[in-house]
C-alpha cells in the first residue's frame, strides 16, 4: 500500500473536522451542530452526489457493464448480511445479529461521498451508474436481515410484516432522494446543470466537512459505552469491512475494468449502514439493541474506512 495516500488522506481536511469532532467530545466541549441542520447538509450531500452521478450517466452510452455493474452491488447487498449473521448468530442472538447483518450489507452514503472526495484528489474518474449501484445497494440487505430474523426467531409472529419492511426500504428517505437526484441529473441538460454548479459542486466539500464534524461528534458520544459490550463486536466491526472490501476489490476485476469503479464497489461493500438500517430495524426488529449495531457502523467501521479503509481498497483494485 502506498503510505503517501494513507498521509494524504489523514491530512485531508474533511478527515481532521470528523478528529475535532471526537475531540470535542472528550474534552466534554459544549460543540453541536443543530439537529436540523445536520439533516439538511445530509440530504444536501445525497442530492448532489446523485445528480453529478446522473449527469455522468447521461453522458455515458448504455452498456452491459452498468447491468452487470447493478446486479453486481445486488449480489454484494445479499450475501453480505448472509455470512455476517451466521458469523455473529450464537453470540449476539437472532435479532441483533439480524440488525448487524442487515447494516453491514447495507451501504453509507457519507462513506461513499467521501470515498468521491478521494477519488477527486487522486484525479481518478469512476462511472455515474456507481451512484444508482449505492441507491440499489440500500434497501436489499435491510430485506435480507429482516428476512433472517423472521426464519430463526423462535417468535416469528412478533415481527412486521414483511411487506411493511419491503415498503419501508424501498420509500426510505435517502433512496428516494439519491434515486431522484439521479433522474434528474440524467435528464437536466448540460446547460440547466451548469446553472446550478455552484451549488451542487462548488460547496460540496465544505459541508462534507461540516457533516463530518457532527459525525465526529455522534461517534465520540456512543464509542464509550460501546467499547463494553466485549470484543467479539469490537473485532466484527473492524475485520469486517476489511474483509468485505478485499474480497470485492478482487472480484469486481470480472465486472468492470475502470480502477475508479471497482473501488466504488470495494468502499460500498465495505460500508455499513447508521441511517437507513436504525431507521428501518426500529420499525422491522425492534427488539434488536441499536445500542451495539449503530456504534459498530458509526464509531469503528466509518472511521476505520476514511482512514486506512480508503488507501487500503485503493492500493487493492490496483494491485490485484
Amino acid at each position: 500500500m502506498n503510505l503517501d495516500l494513507l498521509a494524504d488522506n489523514l491530512t485531508n481536511p474533511a478527515f481532521l473536522f470528523f478528529a475535532l469532532g471526537l475531540l470535542s467530545v472528550q474534552l466534554k466541549s459544549d460543540l453541536t451542530i443543530p439537529q436540523n441542520s445536520s439533516k439538511f447538509i445530509s440530504l444536501y450531500l445525497l442530492f448532489s452526489i446523485g445528480f453529478k452521478g446522473g449527469q455522468e450517466l447521461a453522458h455515458s452510452e448504455f452498456s452491459m457493464e452498468i447491468v452487470w455493474g447493478i446486479l453486481f452491488g445486488l449480489f454484494i447487498a445479499g450475501v453480505i448480511p448472509i455470512f455476517a449473521f451466521y458469523m455473529l448468530r450464537r453470540k449476539l442472538g437472532v435479532e441483533n445479529s439480524g440488525a448487524i447483518a442487515a447494516a453491514y450489507g447495507s451501504v453509507s452514503a457519507v462513506t461513499f461521498v467521501t470515498a468521491v472526495s478521494y477519488l477527486e484528489i487522486l484525479e481518478v474518474h469512476f462511472s455515474g451508474y456507481m451512484v444508482a449501484v449505492m441507491a440499489f445497494m440500500e434497501a436489499p440487505a435491510i430485506i435480507v436481515g429482516v428476512l433472517l430474523v423472521r426464519l430463526f426467531s423462535p417468535l416469528p409472529s412478533q415481527s412486521v410484516g414483511m411487506k411493511d419492511t419491503i415498503k419501508h426500504a424501498l420509500t426510505n428517505g435517502s433512496v428516494i432522494l439519491i434515486l431522484g437526484s439521479l433522474v434528474i441529473g440524467s435528464l437536466a441538460s448540460d446547460a440547466q446543470a451548469e446553472g446550478i454548479k455552484p451549488f451542487t459542486t462548488d460547496i460540496f466539500k465544505g459541508f462534507l466537512a461540516i457533516f463530518l464534524l457532527d459525525m465526529g461528534i455522534s461517534s465520540g458520544k456512543k464509542i464509550k459505552d460501546f467499547l463494553t459490550t466485549g470484543w467479539t463486536t469490537t473485532s466484527f466491526a473492524i475485520l469486517m469491512p476489511l474483509f468485505n472490501g478485499l474480497w470485492v476489490s478482487w472480484l469486481s476485476q470480472y465486472i468492470s475494468t475502470e480502477p475508479g469503479d471497482r473501488f466504488m464497489f470495494a468502499i460500498l461493500a465495505a460500508s455499513a449502514s447508521y441511517i437507513a438500517v436504525p431507521a428501518a430495524m426500529k420499525i422491522a426488529v425492534p427488539k434488536a439493541n441499536p445500542g451495539i449495531f449503530l456504534p459498530m457502523a458509526l464509531a469503528i467501521t466509518f472511521p476505520l474506512n476514511i482512514t486506512i479503509g480508503l488507501p487500503l481498497y485503493y492500493w487493492a483494485v490496483t494491485t490485484f
